[in-house]
């Protein structure tokens, strides 16, 4: 069964639950969903909902992927798919389908998200897509995988890399107390 709006109310609760002080800056996630905004559909413009894997290493590092379109160093992830059954799942399989890391390899450090972003879209007139806003719900998972063979029509080179990498501090925080 696909991702339902429930479940991301669900999720977007829950995660609030352990991290109250996010509430404001995810109002609009949840004032879309108060107004009937289908969050898993790609063509909802308003907004909707992606998924993204932080990945650990033994290490401690973090893998990041060298994006084809963007030309920039992201953190793997990327739009649900109606096969996708929950928010967690979708960010595993955008992380095995990017990287070549089989889905089997990596282990959740929750299934709440250890973070969500809201962040803007600029418009793209090749797909059609006017500019909107992207609900990131991101998770953590472990493992002691190397990297695979890299989906090449969206990633051009992937790598490890130190902690203070990511420039989100927030989110860096975030990862650095799962950690200890």
């Amino acid at each position: 069964m696909a991702i339902t709006t429930d479940h991301i109310r669900t999720t977007l609760h829950s995660y609030v639950e352990e991290h109250p002080e996010e509430k404001p800056g995810l109002a609009i996630a949840l004032e879309l969903l108060d107004a009937g905004a289908d969050l898993a559909s790609r063509k909802e413009f308003r907004g909707h909902a992606t998924a993204g894997a932080i990945l650990v290493g033994p290490d401690g590092r973090v893998l990041h992927i060298h994006h084809l379109a963007t030309g920039k160093w992201l953190l793997p992830g990327g739009h649900l798919e109606s096969a996708d059954t929950n928010l967690m799942e979708a960010a595993r399989r955008e992380l095995a389908e990017e990287t070549g890391i089989l889905a089997e390899a990596v282990t959740p450090a929750s299934s709440i998200p250890i973070h969500i972003d809201i962040h803007p879209i600029d418009a793209n007139d090749a797909k059609a897509e006017p500019d909107h806003q992207h609900v990131d719900f991101r998770f953590l998972f472990r493992t002691g995988a190397e990297v695979g063979r890299l989906q090449t029509e969206e990633v051009i080179d992937a790598a490890w890399r130190d902690l203070d990498s990511i420039s989100d501090v927030h989110l860096r925080c975030r990862i650095a107390q799962v950690l200890r």
